[in-house]
């Protein structure tokens, strides 16, 4: 009975997954894409290719509409900086200084030498800096305050690691200027770098429209015209995602039934398992965010299914 659950609980992840991912856009994008660099001559539509590309392997990707992604996570290694300089006026007993990013994991506030051409800067007394961040796996906002209590001179600067990886990132630094003169600083937010998940169904595919992109850059239709004919057969030949394997046997979303239709003969003896089946079904249906409740829900059954008889 367990070994029949466990399948039916396979195939509606795979099912799913699959749903999120129009892999037939895709195919068809690479066509397009393909016929156009074949039609080209010196006048390859270079912007217009890469940001049908960009789409593309976001859709690969499976990304959600809080900019997360399915098979695709970020990390804490440099990808691109956000940056802003403000002028801190030293009649203010206190100025709060912000900058707002996403997905960032490292705050630099720092002190430029110059406040313009020729004028040197001044130092700047720095207080605290307080970070407010919304994690990638939560709704609830985390605070990091991290008091500094130094003053920062021309040419200097202070580096702070933000607890989370966060889909929204609030950096606020408290400051004050020494009467005399304006000080400039420079906050910046440093963000991570998106890496794909090597077991990803798409895998393949991201590797390929990346490459289409590095072809775009060189003007190399030759390159372009072999990554799309190979994103396009790839994906043509199956609609959804690879083979999801069942009891040894591969078996594509295409042909893959719904709850009601599977075979459930070895766990009607089970109707609570066979009733958390169809309410799951009923979820990966749904908006997002029930797609969503549908996966954990999948998740922890296949869990329970898993777990040994006492």
């Amino acid at each position: 009975m367990k070994r029949t659950a466990i399948a039916i609980v396979i195939v509606l992840l795979a099912t799913s997954a699959a749903a999120q991912v129009p892999v037939a856009r895709v195919a068809a994008d690479a066509k397009v894409i393909d016929r156009v660099a074949e039609a080209s001559t010196n006048d390859l539509p270079a912007n217009l290719l890469k940001r049908i590309v960009n789409e593309d392997i976001d859709l690969l990707r499976g990304k959600h509409a809080d900019g997360t992604y399915q098979y695709a996570s970020y990390d804490r290694m440099e990808a691109t900086r956000k940056s802003d300089t403000v002028s801190v006026d030293p009649e203010h007993k206190e100025s709060v200084l912000e900058l707002r990013d996403a997905f960032a994991f490292r705050l630099i506030v720092s002190v430029p030498m110059r406040r313009m051409v020729v004028v040197k800067n001044h130092h700047i007394y720095i207080d605290r800096v307080e970070v407010e961040t919304l994690p990638q796996k939560s709704s609830e906002k985390k605070f990091q305050t991290v008091k500094v209590d130094a003053w920062l001179e021309p040419g200097t600067s202070k580096t702070i690691d933000l607890d989370d990886i966060g889909r929204q990132v609030d950096a606020r630094v408290y400051a004050h200027a020494e009467k005399g003169g304006y000080a400039n600083v420079t906050l910046t937010l440093v963000e991570a770098r998106l890496f794909d998940d090597p077991s990803s169904p798409y895998n393949e595919a991201v590797e390929s429209a990346k490459a289409i992109l590095k072809g775009i850059d060189h003007n190399d239709k030759p390159s372009i015209r072999a990554m799309a004919q190979r994103i396009a057969g790839r994906l043509q030949t199956d609609s959804t995602i690879p083979a999801a394997v069942i009891g040894g046997a591969p078996a594509t979303i295409a042909a893959t039934p719904s709850t009601s239709q599977i075979d459930v003969s070895a766990v009607r003896g089970d109707s609570d398992t066979l009733t958390e089946l169809q309410a799951i079904e009923d979820l990966l249906t749904g908006t997002e965010a029930e797609r969503r409740q549908g996966l954990d829900r999948l998740h922890q059954l296949l869990r329970r299914l898993r777990a040994p008889s006492r």
